[in-house]
């Protein structure tokens, strides 16, 4: 989105290491990495975000005792970024052919203090803003995979958040699509 790009490396399905392996299912492993610098708090816990969503359409059942590491680093930062990684992980996992319940995507919304709602902000717009939600959302029914804010909102502003977010999905799921056809078409 805008100026933010990241960019993902995706290795797997490989033999896991003994102390990683999972008897019944893939073991995902997400990095984070900064433009610049060590991983910290946030990116820890948007790695644990990202795991978590990843994990939730990743059919990792179909490859039980291995290892699957999705590297995603940071090229830009101009607003956004949590979406911006969310979306980098899809096509990854998508490109790499991974079988997938269902496609996913990130959207983030500014809730500007007069109460009006921005869709990929930029890192401006995010500091001004009185809120900032994002949303991972699954093409399968526009299901809310994963939901994260800062600052406050009310309910209601959440709730035409998230019904803003699941109208800009379709534009990002279209983009999916033209992307996939524009590389298999070749």
């Amino acid at each position: 989105p805008g100026d933010t790009s990241v960019l993902a490396g995706l290795y797997g399905p490989a033999e896991a290491k003994v102390s990683k392996e999972l008897p019944d299912r893939a073991a995902l492993e997400v990095l984070l990495r900064p433009k610049v610098g060590l991983p910290g708090v946030l990116e820890r816990s948007r790695e644990q975000l990202l795991r978590q969503t990843c994990e939730a359409v990743v059919l990792g059942v179909l490859h039980p005792r291995t290892a699957i590491s999705l590297v995603l680093q940071v090229l830009s930062d101009a607003g956004s970024l949590l979406s911006c990684c969310l979306n980098a992980a899809c096509m990854a996992l998508l490109d790499a052919g991974l079988p997938l319940a269902a496609l996913f995507c990130g959207v983030t919304c500014a809730l500007q203090p007069d109460g009006t709602i921005l869709l990929d902000p930029t890192a401006r717009q995010e500091q001004e803003a009185r809120a900032i939600l994002t949303f991972a959302i699954a093409s399968s029914e526009r299901k809310v995979l994963m939901a994260t804010t800062k600052g406050s909102c009310s309910m209601e502003e959440m709730q035409q958040c998230l019904a803003a977010a699941q109208r800009a999905a379709d534009t990002i799921f279209q983009f999916y699509r033209d992307s996939v056809r524009r590389r298999y078409s070749k």
